[in-house]
């Protein structure tokens, strides 16, 4: 899904003008990268936590050549589902399968 697609979806869904919701957005997203631009973390209920790492420098290796590099230190963005955003992805997929096969194995008996 696109920002875009984002806007349209408000645009149907809530009733706001196209402007009004491209800028509910834009205003949604700056506020998330100005918090995580600082170092904060970012904790939206029933969807998940977006955080900020920091990774220390490190030797690496060039795949290619073989060579040694070092890998310089920055922040990395790490997103960490809820357990309700996990639940609802996985809604109706493993769980389900499993008893559809014991409800077989029952009927064979």
């Amino acid at each position: 899904m696109t920002k875009a697609e984002i806007v349209e979806q408000i645009y149907e869904r809530v009733g706001f003008s196209k402007k009004e919701s491209a800028d509910l957005v834009e205003k949604v997203f700056d506020i998330i990268k100005d918090t995580l631009r600082d170092g904060e973390k970012v904790k939206i209920s029933g969807f998940g936590n977006f955080v900020v790492r920091e990774k220390n420098a490190r030797k690496g290796r060039n795949p290619q050549t073989g060579e040694e590099i070092v890998l310089e230190a920055r922040r990395v963005l790490t997103f960490k589902p809820s357990l309700v955003l996990k639940n609802l992805l996985n809604e109706g997929s493993a769980g389900d399968a499993f008893d559809d096969d014991s409800d077989d194995e029952a009927d064979d008996e």
